[in-house]
């Protein structure tokens, strides 16, 4: 049985990655339609090898008859189309932040927490988690099952591809410009990007954190534990894509450096490359196009009765954003609640 689906953004950096990856997947489609803002309805996008779809205007599709919608399109614009198309009978999985801490929307990694689906039936939503949450959580739960983690020290390293396509042009022209002399004002970013680090992502909060790291806090709660405390500094660097997270945990109880080894190296969606040698090690430019999220630098952290340190990384475009929802729907599928949601 095929499902007719709605990608919404597919004009955007993940809207693309959402086409490209259910093709790859072979997701059961009957029919595939993008949809966009007015001003990108008419373009061309592609649709696995061979197919080629018409951008759609999102403003004035009707969604009856749509089973799913994988929505990237900003935060205000699935805030409005998200219950549009849900109340006409579709599923929504939306990668924006507008719906994750409502407390009858799932926010769902489907290695981690598959069973929270169930609760999606009220609002037909289903919220995809912020894509440094995604990758930490899953390093964290098969940790979190041998010995309950306390506490979270993370600091990220984020690629500017998480600020859509306009920062990946911002880095390039910057770097191509201190090449030739030819220095740009930053548009996208605060400061420059390119040979630098820039400590902000997203707005101010008034206790001096910033949403970004506010989001990754609040997320882990919600997903794996309510008692979990985390602390994050969240860090843009100049990497087109992939997102690196230098983790520290404390524990309630021992867990070993071997004992985290092995559940790490068998953990769904995570790949352990961990070598204490020149380059034993997972980077951004090595993981980006990759499914799996990459666990490195696995050490006692001795400054904790019991700690653990690593690092972490993987592509924020794939499962930080549309291989998690997509999955989702695969999840969906494989549990029923797909086509129980049809009836």
């Amino acid at each position: 049985m095929g499902y007719r689906v709605a990608v919404v953004g597919a004009t955007g950096n993940v809207g693309r990655e959402m086409l490209k990856t259910l093709a790859e997947r072979q997701f059961p489609v009957s029919e595939v339609v993008a949809l966009a803002s007015p001003r990108s309805a008419g373009q061309q996008i592609s649709f696995g090898e061979k197919q080629v779809l018409k951008v759609r205007n999102l403003e004035t599709f009707d969604f009856q008859g749509t089973d799913l919608g994988l929505f990237s399109p900003g935060a205000s614009v699935s805030a409005i189309h998200a219950p549009r198309a849900a109340a006409a009978g579709c599923v929504v999985i939306d990668n924006t932040s507008h719906f994750r801490m409502e407390p009858d929307v799932p926010l769902v990694v489907p290695e981690v927490n598959p069973q929270a689906l169930a609760g999606f039936r009220r609002r037909r939503i289903i919220a995809n988690p912020n894509c440094s949450t995604i990758q930490m959580v899953l390093a964290l739960k098969p940790l979190h099952a041998i010995a309950r983690i306390r506490r979270v020290v993370v600091a990220t390293y984020q690629s500017v591809s998480g600020a859509g396509k306009e920062a990946m042009d911002e880095l390039f022209t910057q770097t191509r410009g201190v090449f030739v002399n030819d220095a740009s004002t930053p548009e996208v970013f605060t400061k420059p990007i390119a040979f630098n680090c820039i400590p902000h992502i997203d707005k101010f909060l008034d206790d001096g954190f910033t949403k970004e790291e506010w989001k990754m806090a609040v997320e882990t709660r919600k997903i794996l534990d309510p008692d979990i405390q985390v602390v994050a500094t969240a860090v843009r660097v100049p990497a087109f894509i992939g997102h690196g997270e230098a983790i520290h945990v404390e524990f309630e109880s021992e867990i070993t450096v071997q004992q985290a080894w092995a559940a790490l190296r068998e953990a769904p969606g995570l790949t352990l490359l961990d070598r204490r040698e020149d380059g034993g090690y997972a980077t951004q430019v090595e993981v980006a196009g990759e499914d799996p999220v990459f666990v490195s630098r696995l050490r006692a952290d001795p400054t904790v009765p019991h700690g653990l340190a690593f690092w972490c990384v993987g592509d924020n475009l794939r499962k930080g954003a549309a291989l998690n929802a997509v999955q989702i729907a695969e999840e969906l599928v494989r549990q029923g609640l797909l086509d129980s949601a049809k009836g």
